[in-house]
């Protein structure tokens, strides 16, 4: 599956696509409202078959004449997003993890609705595009192969709408390429660090522009509620955010690139992010490591490139690279360098780190003789 992004022309037909997407989340809240309710008469959730025969009914009600606004299947698509996620809700209960139902949404922030079979037509140009009989032209960047499968409206924070179209694209077999291997720890002062000593900075790009963000961040407070001033500020605010995260995500996109040109097999590790977020917190976000590792393996798939993740508490900063020993006392992240008590070899953390991530990545943890 493929998915291709193009952003609509500014036009007041798109105030018509804003309805529809508000449309869709007074849909979401309804249905959420029901599962409640039945849950609290019967004790379980509502079957998502039942709901949709439910909807159908009360499309002939003009109480509920924005279930028509956004097409019979986009309609569906919202009983079965809220069918998915208590699905995952009652999966992270059973696995002991904290987490909440799904909750009611503002309409406002409501941010997508999704077409099937129906409710969209692709021009012949592959610059127009019908969404549910009116007609909206995008920025064509790359012309769309493969059979279309869903077309999804989504809406930013500034307002802007994009097109998602998914489709089943041709998978082309890449030949497994004869190359190097690498082993990346990740840290907060490297972004990377690597077992052959290439290794990677993140340019942090919260960090540079927490300046702008902080004057937009007081202008906004400034501005009166309800104003125009204060949606003006809001947007601008919005504009910074969004500049942050897309240079983030070029960033991201070159590196993983690069990276898989370079490297036939990559070896990370699979750590507990969010646990991570709360001992340090903006940092964490502002280097995107989740991201990145997303974007890593989409892109190895395109080259042939094989990303192994290490289990997430294997002891790589406490185990000699060399002859295998473990030091506990490594534990403390103060410690950069450490002896090794057995062989003597002296390690960097971080470069120690690397190199048993790839080992035990391979599969390669024989004990080596001690000079």
């Amino acid at each position: 599956m493929k998915t291709f992004c193009f952003k609509l022309y500014k036009s007041e037909h798109n105030a018509k696509l804003h309805m529809q997407i508000n449309a869709a989340a007074l849909t979401y809240n309804h249905c959420i409202a029901l599962h409640n309710r039945y849950y609290k008469l019967f004790g379980k959730f509502l079957n998502q078959n039942k709901l949709k025969k439910h909807l159908t009914k009360l499309k002939k009600i003009s109480k509920f004449k924005y279930l028509l606004e956004f097409g019979s299947q986009a309609v569906q698509d919202v009983v079965e997003r809220i069918n998915k996620a208590f699905d995952l809700y009652f999966g992270n209960l059973n696995r002991k993890i904290r987490c909440s139902p799904p909750k009611f949404k503002k309409v406002k922030r409501y941010k997508s609705f999704t077409l099937k079979q129906s409710g969209w037509k692709l021009d012949e140009d592959n610059r127009t595009i019908t969404i549910n009989g009116q007609r909206y032209k995008y920025f064509q960047s790359r012309r769309i192969s493969g059979k279309i499968k869903t077309v999804t409206i989504k809406r930013d924070s500034l307002g802007d709408i994009y097109v998602y179209i998914v489709t089943d694209a041709k998978n082309f077999e890449v030949e497994t390429r004869t190359g190097k291997s690498v082993g990346f720890d990740f840290g907060l002062k490297k972004f990377l660090t690597a077992s052959d000593g290439k290794d990677i900075t993140s340019p942090l790009f919260f960090s540079k522009s927490s300046k702008l963000i902080a004057k937009a961040s007081r202008e906004l407070s400034r501005k009166c509620k309800g104003s125009n001033n204060r949606r003006r500020a809001r947007l601008n605010l919005a504009r910074v955010y969004k500049k942050t995260t897309n240079r983030r995500h070029d960033f991201h996109f070159k590196l993983a690139r690069r990276l898989c040109l370079e490297y036939d097999t990559i070896c990370i590790e699979n750590l507990n992010v969010k646990g991570m977020q709360r001992l340090w917190g903006r940092k964490i976000s502002d280097l995107g490591f989740s991201d990145f590792v997303k974007i890593l393996r989409y892109e190895a798939s395109k080259f042939g490139t094989v990303v192994i993740e290490v289990e997430r508490y294997f002891a790589s900063s406490q185990i000699c690279h060399y002859c295998g020993e473990k030091n506990p006392q490594v534990k403390d992240l103060k410690i950069r360098q450490w002896k090794c008590p057995k062989c003597g070899v002296e390690h960097d953390r971080d470069r120690n780190a690397a190199i048993n991530i790839l080992q035990e990545g391979l599969g390669q943890r024989p004990m080596q003789e001690i000079p």
